[in-house]
């Protein structure tokens, strides 16, 4: 299973103008459709070429948004962690170890997933456009592989209700970075923050009632 890919660095920002890069829902959608017998990670990161860091994150993200079994984000959120650590440290093409690169799911329920994740991109993809990029060359893929890297450690920590606002947020983050989308930046940013809030109102609330319910016992 092969797509072609070509012209579709997500890191190229100089040069001769760049060939408009196909839509991440459609390259999901061919993936799918092209899919047979089991697909593994590797073979879905080898489809997507240089484009691979901008597309793993929209993917591994976005999977955490749908209603799967409990558990499941700290799984999926180990991939994401991989990912945004090598876009923050520079790499030009993701790699993932062999115990993720090596799962696969059969290609039935690949579909499955996918028929559910590609309407909400094909949603989301409508507002995301090359634009406003504040960033010169390749330290936008830095600061976006931080900020991944932070709310994907997030995802993974079992805090109830709390991996949804941080995975759509790198989703947004993701989908900034295929189309180079400034006003798309700033939306992942600002859930970001949103998240963060969240996440520390939820510990705060944990905490306060962790000791109220010690002082009872004790």
């Amino acid at each position: 299973m092969r797509t072609d890919m070509e012209g579709f660095d997500a890191g190229h920002t100089g040069g001769a103008p760049r060939r408009k890069p196909r839509r991440l829902s459609l390259l999901f959608a061919r993936l799918a459709a092209e899919a047979d017998g089991r697909i593994t990670v590797a073979e879905i990161v080898d489809a997507l070429g240089d484009r691979s860091f901008a597309a793993l994150l929209v993917l591994f993200a976005a999977l955490n948004l749908l209603p799967l079994p409990p558990g499941s984000s700290a799984v999926l959120g180990v991939p994401l962690l991989i990912v945004a650590a090598q876009l923050m440290y520079g790499s030009k093409r993701a790699w993932l170890p062999r115990f993720v690169a090596e799962k696969s799911v059969p290609a039935e329920q690949f579909r499955s997933l996918m028929n559910r994740l590609v309407p909400r991109l094909v949603w989301l993809e409508k507002f995301v456009r090359p634009r406003y990029w504040p960033f010169w060359r390749r330290r936008g893929d830095r600061i976006i592989g931080v900020m991944s890297f932070l709310l994907a450690v997030v995802v993974t920590l079992p805090i109830p209700l709390g991996n949804w606002l941080p995975a759509f947020a790198i989703a947004l983050l993701g989908l900034a970075l295929s189309e180079r989308d400034g006003l798309m930046f700033a939306a992942g940013s600002a859930v970001s923050m949103a998240a963060a809030l969240v996440i520390a109102f939820v510990i705060g609330a944990a905490g306060v009632a962790t000791q109220a319910a010690l002082g009872w016992m004790f």
